[in-house]
């Protein structure tokens, strides 16, 4: 979706029924409904279309005003065997980008299944530096120099284009315990430079795993954003006069709120949950967060219990308030 959206000014996401891709194709993992709402959490979308035909036609897509369908490089057939693009291409309205490199499906169903942890990353920025990892010297060095510049496109806004959310990496002097109430010292360190908070704005903080990132974590990160605009709107964030006085001022509207997200370690969730957990390391989990609109800035590395000296540290400013979903876990 990054990709298609640098092609154009706004990018409408068709959501096919689950009916549709079980004729098609098989039964969905996830339904027509969570599915719309990850495409609704992605920062690059402008809009979800649900219920989109399977085979994509000429009038279908002229009625929602666009030119161009985009898709990946894969070959998509029907029931029938037919090219689902077929009449875009015909009509030589079809662009193709890349497919996004990384984990499949079928690579999550193999770590869940055999139990694996050779996905683990021990140290984030070791990795990103090509410190860490299987393979020659000269490998690790173009793994870590792509594994970044995902990072930097993951960090933009919703044209893909500019900078959006700030990126932090926090490294931890001590390793996971099972002592959650000691407090480490640690250092951040900025790893892609993005927007910061605006004057007024409440710096709110969240943290999590994220692991296989799920219209339970959306929704958690969507009643942040949606909670905070409430405490916003008593403040009279979005009176007429406010709303006037930041145009004037800084030439520019904003959100009341600007929602930090911590993400934490594989280790810190290993050493929670157990197993072969995260099923994702914190690189995947961590641009599955990026991704999301609900957030303005991430940490790399977060430590499993949000402390006061840690929140303090906080490059981005001291949060007026932490939230975190129910858990099963005492924090």
């Amino acid at each position: 979706m990054l990709q298609a959206r640098r092609l154009g000014r706004e990018l409408l996401v068709g959501v096919h029924s689950d009916e549709e891709i079980l004729e098609n194709k098989g039964p969905t993992v996830m339904t027509l409904a969570e599915r719309v709402a990850a495409v609704d959490a992605c920062r690059w979308a402008s809009k979800s279309i649900p219920h989109a035909p399977y085979v994509t036609s000429l009038p279908w897509i002229s009625h929602y005003g666009c030119y161009y369908v985009v898709h990946g490089d894969d070959i998509t057939s029907d029931s029938d065997g037919n090219d689902c693009y077929r009449f875009v291409k015909a009509a030589g309205r079809f662009l193709v980008v890349k497919r996004t490199p990384g984990i499949s499906t079928t690579d999550l169903v193999g770590r869940m299944l055999l139990c694996t942890r050779g996905h683990f990353i021990k140290s984030l920025p070791a990795f990103l530096t090509g410190q860490e990892g299987a393979g020659t010297p000269e490998e690790l060095k173009e793994l870590a120099q792509q594994s970044l510049q995902r990072i930097k496109d993951y960090a933009t806004d919703e044209t893909g284009l500019k900078p959006g959310p700030d990126v932090w990496t926090w490294t931890s002097s001590q390793p996971a315990t099972d002592d959650h109430t000691l407090h480490p010292e640690g250092t951040f360190d900025h790893l892609v430079p993005g927007k910061t908070p605006k004057p007024g704005q409440r710096v709110v903080y969240v943290d999590g795993g994220f692991d296989l990132f799920s219209s339970g974590h959306i929704e958690f990160l969507r009643q942040v954003h949606q909670m905070e605009k409430e405490e916003g709107d008593r403040r009279g964030w979005f009176s007429p006069e406010q709303v006037a006085a930041r145009l004037e001022q800084y030439g520019e509207d904003y959100e009341p709120a600007y929602i930090v997200a911590g993400v934490h370690d594989d280790e810190v969730i290993n050493r929670w949950k157990g197993l072969n957990y995260p099923i994702m390391n914190i690189f995947e989990r961590g641009l599955c967060v990026l991704q999301c609109r609900y957030i303005n800035a991430i940490v790399f590395g977060a430590p499993f219990t949000p402390s006061e000296p840690f929140l303090r540290l906080l490059p981005l400013g001291m949060p007026s308030a932490v939230y975190h979903a129910p858990t099963t876990f005492i924090r």
